[in-house]
């Protein structure tokens, strides 16, 4: 497959992905706001930072490494050890299940069961949610690595509305079961997304007609189960090394993922109700990053790693592959630039009305307006980095990689000291300034990698970081008039002001973008050639 066809297929898969993350983050963003209706922030608090952080550590630690191993392989591997690897994930997630909820029934603070009732239980079936999903790992990164777009929509569209609307009905008719509701719903969703992948591939195979069987390593279900290859080794050793050294960075991603909630709660620097009230805002601040620069991290990591390969440097790639791979980092850190920048400008000046339509004036006195415009400058770090890391760990040799978990370590440890440091100083804000400083950290790195793989190469991909002046001066202007508007039209004028001042943002937006349309034209030709590829029929499911 050539490298123009994996872009496409790339793109495809990069905006389908996008499509389910709209769907699932409204989908969050509206069940939130019923839920706040009904139960207290303390129950938010705890199933949003403690019971999610359980499981988002479980299934990071079990699997995250697997997944960026086995993507990066090529067309020609023998797909039954690459399975019998994947398979790894669930023992291992037995293993990181049992020792976290230890830990978090055990070792952390417990909630007073009149306020937040059924915690244990809660700890046991969010971890239980975390083994089944992995059990479905083997059908996902087969499902990844074929490019099929329509399975992973429908699958995971399927599993999440299921699971908002139970959530919605025992919210609305059982409310008094606290952490039961969430916790059923967890485990019911992880079963529908496995399954959906389970009864995909039983169809597939098992249907004669099907022309996917032949662009597909195995031709029945009992192929991807685990067994002893004709070979005699169990798994790929070189993929399994592979994922030794991503398991190291990966436990040192994930404390810089969710470091803040490592340091909410194992040293309770917030009680469970802030906690609660945290989470919100930062999920309302992070909804648009998680829209659109999650799905294209995702997507053209799959892209970089079958484009490039690893353990080779530039000089030494095939040259059209190469040229094809810089013009896609400079589109997309372009494209990661601008959304970055007009979610910092006009998230400034529409923090306060965004809370106070919200959740109301729990979320939009206090710290809440200035917590999310802090949020709104970490986006764009958080837009940059995702793109430059997607390159990076895409391009790296396994030796690079061993040596980038020494700064991942040195990164971590100094994210939990200024998290606790700044949160102690300036409050909720010193866990998005801590972010804010390691984002930056961690971003300079992945530049100088960039520059050292291209510096021999005639190709600057680092270009796509440079924006007109024109373009910056709109940035700026706008700025400041939305910033005058919020001033004299928002928030406590009522309605007629506030529609005013969103009519000002709208106005603003609309001549910015438009600036950007006919200043930054290579990136517009990049997005319309690669949204509109033409989608082969046998190739998007």
């Amino acid at each position: 497959m050539s490298s123009r066809e994996v872009l496409g297929q790339a793109a495809r898969l990069a905006s389908s992905g996008l499509l389910t993350q709209v769907l699932f983050r409204l989908i969050t963003f509206v069940l939130n706001a019923f839920i706040l209706r009904f139960l207290s922030k303390e129950i938010v608090g705890i199933v949003n930072v403690r019971l999610t952080l359980l499981y988002s550590t479980t299934i990071f630690l079990a699997r995250e490494a697997f997944r960026k191993a086995c993507l990066s392989g090529g067309a020609q591997r023998d797909w039954s050890q690459t399975s019998n690897l994947l398979w790894l994930t669930v023992p291992l997630g037995v293993f990181w299940s049992l020792f976290l909820g230890w830990v978090w029934l055990q070792l952390l603070e417990v909630p007073d069961p009149n306020v937040v009732p059924h915690y244990g239980t809660g700890v046991v079936l969010f971890g239980l949610s975390a083994v089944v999903e992995l059990l479905g790992e083997p059908f996902w990164v087969l499902a990844q690595a074929h490019m099929f777009v329509k399975l992973k929509v429908i699958a995971e569209s399927l599993s999440v509305i299921l699971k908002s609307v139970l959530t919605a009905c025992l919210v609305l008719c059982l409310p008094h079961w606290g952490l039961y509701i969430f916790s059923l719903a967890q485990l019911f969703y992880t079963t529908v997304l496995v399954l959906c992948y389970v009864i995909y591939f039983m169809k597939l195979l098992g249907s004669s007609e099907s022309t996917k069987q032949q662009t597909l390593p195995i031709s029945r279900m009992t192929d991807l189960l685990p067994s002893i290859t004709g070979s005699g080794a169990f798994v790929n050793w070189k993929e399994a090394r592979l994922t030794w050294s991503f398991f190291k960075q990966s436990f040192l991603k994930q404390i810089l993922t969710e470091g803040e909630r490592y340091v909410m709660t194992f040293l309770n620097v917030l009680n469970f109700g802030d906690q609660g009230v945290y989470d919100i805002v930062n999920n309302l601040g992070s909804l648009v990053a998680r829209l659109i620069f999650q799905p294209i991290e995702e997507s053209f990591y799959v892209f970089f790693a079958k484009v490039l390969e690893r353990e080779k440097g530039a000089a030494l790639q095939k040259q059209e592959d190469l040229a094809v791979a810089a013009i896609v980092l400079e589109s997309l850190l372009k494209l990661a630039l601008l959304a970055g920048l007009t979610i910092t400008v006009f998230g400034f000046a529409y923090s306060q009305l965004a809370l106070d339509i919200y959740g109301g004036a729990m979320l939009s006195s206090g710290s809440g307006p200035v917590l999310l415009r802090s949020y709104c400058l970490y986006v764009l770090l958080l837009a940059i980095n995702g793109v430059t890391e997607c390159f990076t760990f895409a391009a790296m040799s396994k030796k690079e990689v061993d040596r980038y978990n020494f700064t991942m370590l040195a990164l971590s440890s100094s994210f939990l000291v200024f998290s606790y440091l700044l949160t102690c100083w300036c409050g909720n804000v010193g866990f998005i300034l801590a972010n804010c400083l390691n984002m930056g950290i961690r971003i300079t790195k992945s530049l100088c990698f960039i520059h050292r793989y291209y510096r021999d190469s005639p190709y600057r991909p680092l270009a796509g970081l440079y924006l007109s002046p024109v373009l910056l001066g709109a940035f700026a202007l706008s700025g400041g008039i939305t910033g005058v508007s919020e001033v004299f039209l928002c928030c406590e004028q009522g309605w007629p002001a506030r529609l005013a001042h969103i009519a000002v943002g709208a106005f603003c937006l609309g001549v910015t973008l438009g600036m950007a349309f006919f200043t930054e034209t290579k990136l517009i030709h990049f997005l319309r050639t690669q949204l509109g590829v033409s989608r082969p029929t046998d190739k998007t499911m």
